[in-house]
């Protein structure tokens, strides 16, 4: 053999063998979600950002269709095909794959004291003593309104009820304007809109919800009839035909410029910020009188988990350690206005509809959607009985009592509290 073809043979086998090695330092990970419409985000924005900082450690971001989603991932986990990172709902569909151990406990996983308990219950066990998911977003309930219609009326923004009904009753006097945008057609608008909007005012936010929960407080008392009473005064400022409405006729009322007030969720800042062609503001639910403390429902909609079964689990959790960071909050939340970081440290955000939501966790205590968690796990499923009965209390085909009555003795048939 010549010395030339040696050298040749020997150089190939190290760069063979530098490949070979490079190729088995590389590890892929693949997230599993149902968000189709973040794609982009996620490989133009979020992915790159890791990778540029954990070489040797490649993610792919492999979305479902939404409705195929839980069901898609089921076969997968099934099948032992399942990629190692899982994007989780929130509540029981994501307890249940921990509890059939397809979720990690990740408890201890670094940066998980980024989160707050009310921002970790939506990925823990009843006992909260496990945690299957890193937060990854919320959304925030409050009233988006049309600046231009209020600044030609001359109406500030309301804080107390008092100051609420007395710019409904201006903008209603007025004519120009339909006072408020909301239709019950389609049910679940008049609970997550309206009671579950102005609701925790009432109740107290997480004083009240874990009470309902444990057992101390019952749906027909004062507290949870009173949001009721409220939304049953709502019904002259919805305009002609609102029983009729469906949401995306709400939607479009509002961004038309027809309607002065839109009772909103926070995703809908995306899609409002393209189709207005006015200037939009935000206030949160009004309090009683001026000085009450005020609380928002900073609802828990999306997280990550670790599949238990990935064969990647370091670089997965290192992935999720870094998904817990405030730099994943600030891309993430810049990326999509509207789904907001539940990481503690607070995240500076670009869109001003967007930072006028956010800046309400600094004045107003943080709580979840009272049906969520527990509550909703039995027949009849309160948070479907809620949407009826809010719809029905607005036509004004139930009283603010006899739908209190309804849900909880709905309620009673099932739930026993834990003793």
């Amino acid at each position: 053999m010549t010395t030339k073809l040696l050298t040749a043979l020997l150089l190939g086998t190290s760069i063979l063998g530098s490949a070979g090695l490079a190729h088995a330092e590389d590890v892929t990970l693949n997230i599993e979600s149902w968000r189709g419409d973040d794609l982009a985000i996620w490989k133009d924005k979020l992915i790159p950002a890791f990778e540029a900082k954990n070489p040797g450690i490649k993610v792919v971001f492999a979305p479902s269709a939404p409705t195929e989603y839980d069901a898609a991932l089921g076969a997968k986990l099934a099948a032992g095909s399942a990629g190692d990172l899982i994007t989780c709902r929130p509540f029981d569909k994501s307890l249940e794959l921990y509890k059939k151990g397809n979720l990690a406990d990740l408890s201890a996983l670094p940066g998980m004291e980024n989160f707050s308990p009310v921002a970790k219950s939506a990925w823990q066990t009843d006992d909260g003593k496990a945690s299957f998911c890193v937060p990854m977003a919320s959304v925030i309930h409050g009233f988006i309104y049309n600046k231009d219609a209020f600044d030609k009326l001359g109406i500030k923004v309301p804080t107390t009820r008092d100051e609420f009904f007395a710019a409904l009753d201006k903008i209603k006097a007025d004519g120009t304007y339909i006072p408020m945008a909301m239709g019950t057609k389609d049910l679940w608008e008049a609970a997550t809109m309206g009671y579950q909007n102005i609701g925790p005012n009432y109740w107290k936010g997480e004083d009240g919800r874990q009470a309902l929960i444990k057992g101390t407080q019952k749906l027909t008392d004062k507290d949870w009839v009173a949001p009721y009473e409220e939304l049953a005064k709502w019904k002259p400022y919805l305009g002609d035909g609102f029983e009729a409405q469906t949401y995306p006729d709400s939607q479009n009322l509002f961004t038309l410029g027809r309607a002065a007030i839109y009772p909103a969720g926070s995703w809908e800042i995306g899609l409002f910020n393209t189709q207005a062609q006015f200037k939009m503001g935000a206030f949160p639910p009004p309090v009683e009188k001026a000085g009450d403390t005020c609380y928002i429902s900073d609802h828990t909609d999306i997280g990550m988990g670790l599949n238990a079964a990935s064969k990647h689990a370091d670089a997965a959790k290192t992935f999720l350690s870094w998904v817990a960071s405030p730099d994943f909050a600030t891309i993430y939340a810049n990326a999509l206005p509207g789904f907001f970081s539940l990481n503690s440290s607070p995240v500076k955000m670009a869109d001003p509809l967007a930072q006028e939501f956010v800046s309400w966790r600094g004045k107003c205590k943080s709580t979840i959607r009272s049906t969520y968690q527990i509550l909703s796990r039995g027949t009849p499923n309160l948070e479907n009985e809620t949407w009826v009965e809010s719809a029905n209390v607005i036509n004004g085909t139930d009283t603010p009592e006899a739908a209190a009555k309804k849900l909880q003795t709905g309620l009673d048939s099932w739930y026993k509290p834990a003793k």
